[in-house]
């Protein structure tokens, strides 16, 4: 851990006496291996199974019969789905992050919180729209073709995201030991978020729910990648650059 102390406030002890450590109240959140390796196979075999026509396409296909049926798109419900599906839009998340890191690099002195965000903003947006233009998914709406050049539904983008920088946010959290409400809430964002977010983009039709799926466990992967190359890389040049030591 980077830090573990908050530092004393306007209502600290005249005397200097240093403030109780605020507890990590949720875990920081790092894929394990079992998890890891779960999101890889579940990856592999979707996109496999897709790009061969295979059963998950049907079913599919079935799952976006039904919604349509509801109508969500011309109905009152509209907005209210649209809404929950920014909880997992980039512009949403990029604002809470803004304040946060902003926050931690100003009061800790470290670069370290947005060097994290800027590592994942970046294997996301090359990892999933290298996916998107590989494969060349249509979305639902898309007349006729399920593969075709112009497609860029697979995997869901928004979910991707919400796993992934929730996920970061989450860590910054308990790794700094913000206040326990804040932690829990961005436990809440990290966990419930991506899965509100897949359901929402389906339930429009934005989506089909193997968009949502995989988009997930790429998030998954991606959040296993930036703590692997922060335990390497990343925290040691942040910890240098805030004139610690390396742990």
């Amino acid at each position: 851990m980077t830090s573990g102390v908050v530092r004393r406030g306007r209502g600290a002890p005249a005397d200097g006496a240093p403030s109780a450590p605020v507890p990590a109240v949720v875990t920081p959140g790092r894929p394990s291996w079992w998890l890891l390796l779960v999101a890889f196979v579940v990856t592999t075999a979707v996109t496999v199974d897709l790009l061969n026509r295979g059963v998950l396409e049907r079913l599919d296909l079935e799952v976006s019969e039904v919604v349509s049926a509801w109508d969500l798109r011309d109905s009152p419900g509209y907005w209210p789905v649209w809404a929950v599906t920014q909880i997992g839009g980039r512009g949403t998340i990029l604002i809470v992050l803004a304040g946060l890191v902003g926050w931690l690099c100003i009061r800790r002195r470290t670069l370290l919180p947005l060097v994290r965000v800027l590592t994942a903003l970046a294997l996301l947006t090359v990892v999933v729209y290298a996916f998107k233009y590989g494969t060349g998914r249509t979305a639902p709406a898309y007349p006729g073709s399920f593969f075709h050049r112009d497609g860029a539904s697979y995997p869901s983008g928004h979910v991707a995201n919400a796993v992934l920088m929730w996920g970061v946010a989450r860590w910054l959290a308990v790794e700094y030991r913000l206040t326990p409400a804040v932690q829990r809430a961005l436990w809440w964002l990290s966990v419930v978020g991506p899965v509100l977010t897949g359901i929402a983009m389906v339930s429009l039709d934005f989506h089909w729910v193997t968009d949502a799926v995989v988009g997930a466990s790429v998030g998954v992967l991606l959040l296993g990648v930036v703590h692997a190359l922060d335990a390497v890389v990343l925290s040691r040049w942040g910890s240098a650059r805030a004139g610690r030591p390396p742990a």
